[in-house]
């Protein structure tokens, strides 16, 4: 077997390389093209002390961390969009069950574009004169620091680099190679991706690198800096993934109210630890008639 076919792993492969422990920074923005399956599998594997990082919450997130898999959260806040709150990460926060750094989104971009370039921090004026800002010293004051700069006199946010052992993006197309198309809002895809110590996609298709090499512009990230390529068709369900397919409003609420109810763990049992694999979830939430009916509008995207 090539180099280049070595990449492409079953899900179950994939996360199995996770470790206890090991720091995440996840796909998406609230409900926008989350790697929803590979948080699936996670979870079935009893995946655990996770620290997971990304610009605003996902509903990945929420998830993982009802389900225990989450030690430390490294965020800048967020609600899953008009939808309603993030209720697991709400209550673990208030409970204390979980680590938080909450940052503002700009700050998550920010450090992640330092661990991107390869320095230690990276200065900026953002947060000065916040509650978020004299929340971290206190809490996190070896992730964040005050100074002078040294030309001009003036006042500087140092925001530690963020260098996550993983990186989970779920893309729309890939190669064998690893080479990722994204359509719509990249968020901070390309610094994360770049950031971390290695790179997994989850993509609606794999096609052949000729393809890719036809149109080299569209590639967003390389296939040298990813190590594993899962074929996961909506691996984003139930948020969105633009041209594919629009997020899933009616299991959407079904999630939202049984974490509202307290029943989140009846939600788990029935739709993540009550299947096998993805292929099963499909399968479970309403199989081709409702993946169907879930499919983007071509001129729209949604």
């Amino acid at each position: 077997m090539s180099v280049v076919e070595d990449k492409l792993k079953t899900m179950e492969e994939a996360v199995k390389t996770i470790r206890d422990g090991d720091h995440i920074a996840v796909s998406g923005f609230a409900s926008t093209r989350n790697a929803m399956a590979f948080a699936h599998e996670l979870i079935r594997q009893k995946k655990r002390d996770l620290t997971i990082s990304v610009c605003i919450a996902t509903l990945e997130t929420d998830m993982l961390v009802g389900a225990g898999c989450v030690k430390k959260l490294i965020y800048g806040g967020g609600r899953l969009d008009r939808f309603g709150p993030f209720w697991n990460i709400d209550r673990a926060k208030v409970e204390n069950r979980i680590l938080v750094e909450e940052y503002s989104g700009l700050c998550i971009c920010l450090k992640y574009l330092a661990g991107a370039l390869g320095i230690p921090y990276i200065p900026s004026k953002s947060l000065l004169g916040s509650d978020i800002l004299r929340r971290l010293q206190e809490t996190a004051p070896d992730q964040i620091k005050v100074t002078e700069c040294p030309f001009t006199g003036e006042k500087l946010v140092l925001l530690r680099a963020l260098e996550p052992d993983v990186a989970v993006i779920h893309a729309q197309v890939v190669d064998r190679e690893g080479n990722a198309w994204i359509y719509g809002p990249l968020f901070e895809t390309k610094e994360k991706a770049r950031a971390a110590k290695r790179v997994i996609i989850t993509a609606e298709e794999i096609v052949d690198t000729e393809i890719i090499r036809n149109d080299p512009e569209r590639t967003v990230i390389p296939g040298y800096r990813v190590d594993t390529v899962v074929y996961a068709p909506f691996g984003a369900h139930p948020t969105s993934c633009y041209k594919y397919y629009d997020y899933d409003l009616e299991h959407i609420q079904l999630y939202l109210e049984a974490c509202e109810k307290g029943e989140f763990e009846k939600y788990l049992k029935e739709y993540v630890l009550g299947v096998d694999n993805h292929w099963e979830y499909l399968e479970k939430i309403g199989g081709a008639k409702k993946l169907f009916s879930l499919k983007a509008d071509p001129y729209y995207g949604y």
